[in-house]
């Protein structure tokens, strides 16, 4: 009997496993980004910002969310293909998600910060698009994630402006 390549990953134990792998991936990234935010509360409210700025309290839930959305679509090509092409664009986009908060909120370099979100979100289209080639799924998964970034780069970009 021969067993197929998607039979591997996705039997039983290894992969919850690598569910659970996923998730500390991502963990790890939100734990970094949120060493960038401790005590910033104060500091983005004291920041010039545009009129449709979102409250302070909102980034917390919709990051939640965000994290557990990009865990799963990780694991779901991983079920279909293994660590790919698709799951490299995965890690770089979570790397550079992780590096975006120290340095809009730690060095409080708004410019630097922009360029880097703009990385980031080619990053996660180009995550979107091999996604889209192994698991339709996750591809859309990804895309409330490439929304907010979206959003989040427009609002760096403003508030960059409004504090030079």
């Amino acid at each position: 009997m021969e067993i197929s390549r998607e039979a591997g990953p996705t039997s039983g134990r290894r992969s919850r496993w690598a569910l659970a792998a996923f998730a500390a991936a991502v963990f790890v990234a939100a734990a970094i980004g949120g060493l960038g935010v401790r005590g910033t509360t104060d500091e983005y409210a004291s920041l010039r910002q545009p009129d449709w700025a979102p409250p302070s309290w909102l980034f917390g839930p919709v990051w939640t969310v965000l994290y557990a959305l990009i865990a799963v679509a990780g694991w779901l090509v991983w079920r279909r293909v293994g660590f790919s092409p698709a799951l490299w664009a995965w890690s770089a986009q979570l790397v550079l998600n992780a590096i975006w908060t120290p340095l809009f909120f730690g060095a409080g370099q708004y410019g630097l910060a922009f360029g880097e979100i703009v990385v980031m979100w080619l990053a996660i289209g180009l995550t979107v698009v091999l996604f889209a080639r192994v698991s339709r799924v996750a591809a859309a998964l990804l895309l409330p994630y490439w929304a907010w970034v979206t959003f989040a780069a427009a609002l760096n970009l403003s508030i960059w402006r409004l504090n030079v």
